[in-house]
């Protein structure tokens, strides 16, 4: 019986790597079954929908493991403009680390699915809101207007994936190092400091 879990986790984290790395259309199932070391039919034994619920489970499971490892790495450093800098500077090493084949866990899949799959598109529309509200909350305990909370939580997600994606294709961390410093330059006005 405890294999049964651990199986089911190693699948959903090998989709998880391939989904963020080709991308939703490009991983199929036999990929995601070698990729875990997986018997085939575990994944429908797992996931009797198929790949669009391994998908749905993985976005809904991926999405808030990374927004709580992007708030550690927030939370790690007291000053706000240096932790979201220190945020940027740790991503851009992660992704170059990994040949600028991991970013974001969802964003793939959102440009991929927003018009041909509502399921899909529901599922990284809620993940991205629940990122929206955390990022909210972490810029509200720096931050006395709410709404410029909400508007650093926005930018935050905006200028990273926008990052992430000129990163990936230039195969350089330069525009993940310079979305840091554009995010560190927002908080710092937001907080009402002198460049």
């Amino acid at each position: 019986m405890a294999e049964q879990p651990d199986t089911r986790r190693r699948i959903r984290e090998a989709a998880g790597a391939l989904f963020r790395r080709n991308g939703y259309p490009g991983t199929g199932l036999k990929a995601i079954a070698a990729a875990s070391d997986a018997p085939f039919g575990s994944i429908y034994h797992f996931f009797p929908g198929g790949k669009q619920q391994l998908a749905e489970e993985t976005i809904r499971t991926s999405g808030p493991e990374y927004m709580r490892m992007v708030l550690a790495l927030l939370d790690s450093v007291d000053d706000p403009v240096d932790a979201v800098e220190h945020a940027f500077g740790v991503a851009a090493a992660q992704l170059a680390a990994t040949g600028y084949a991991d970013a974001c866990p969802i964003a793939t899949i959102a440009l991929e699915v927003a018009s041909t799959n509502e399921v899909l598109r529901t599922a990284t529309a809620e993940v991205f809101d629940e990122w929206i509200a955390a990022g909210t909350e972490w810029f509200a305990r720096r931050v006395t207007d709410r709404a410029e909370a909400r508007s650093l939580a926005y930018s935050m997600i905006m200028i990273l994936e926008g990052a992430f994606v000129l990163a990936r294709a230039s195969r350089d961390p330069e525009p993940v190092h310079a979305a840091g410093r554009s995010m560190a330059a927002l908080t710092r006005r937001a907080l009402d400091r002198p460049d």
